[in-house]
């Protein structure tokens, strides 16, 4: 048996940050939700149950949170730092599909969240 197209998810991640272009979004912060797709190939981990042969989605959020952490003004350089971040780490990801949304954003609107998504290629 062979498997295709193997993705490890971390969906929905809740992280409070300050990213943003207006002074305030900075100072204030503003809460983030952050969901990942990581194209790897996990069948000798399948095969024999070891954490040796995936990766381990606990480190794969520490990496986002670290990225989380230093502010931005712009979520599309966020993202992509993230993405640079997981491929330098993690070797076995051939693809990452990232989606980054800010919770209840500043622009005189009632809008729940806005955001930006990629896919980007080893």
């Amino acid at each position: 048996m062979r498997a295709d197209n193997m993705y490890i998810y971390l969906d929905g991640i809740k992280l409070y940050a300050y990213h943003g272009v207006l002074p305030q979004e900075n100072k204030v912060g503003a809460e983030y939700t952050v969901s990942l797709r990581l194209k790897t190939d996990f069948s000798r981990a399948a095969a024999q149950d070891e954490l040796e042969g995936t990766v381990n989605y606990a480190d794969v959020f520490a990496a986002v949170k670290e990225e989380m952490d230093i502010p931005s003004r712009l979520l599309e350089h966020v993202i992509h730092r993230i993405a640079r971040h997981l491929f330098d780490r993690f070797p076995s990801i051939v693809e990452i599909k990232i989606a980054l949304f800010k919770q209840n954003p500043p622009m005189g609107a009632d809008c729940q969240q806005v955001g930006v998504e990629a896919t980007y290629l080893r």
